[in-house]
């Protein structure tokens, strides 16, 4: 269903409006008749989870590298 209202309309019956686009309907906010904007849900970012490595690592891996390894990688 779509819903086309003039700003005034829109204006006292923001809350309502909100409502039914939530509920899925169309709403349109119109300026002397003629569509000017809609109001759409947004819809929240899919929650991920943090990290992309399976398992755990071991504590020596957050350990500082040898010299050698530094002096290879030019640090």
């Amino acid at each position: 269903m779509t819903l086309t209202v003039n700003i005034a309309e829109a204006k006292s019956q923001l809350s309502r409006l909100v409502d039914e686009a939530l509920d899925g309907n169309s709403v349109v906010i119109a300026r002397r008749g003629k569509p000017i904007v809609a109001l759409t849900p947004v819809n929240p970012p899919v929650q991920r989870e943090l990290g992309f490595f399976p398992g755990a690592l071991p504590d020596s891996f957050f350990d500082p590298l040898p010299e050698e390894e530094l002096k290879a990688w030019g640090l």
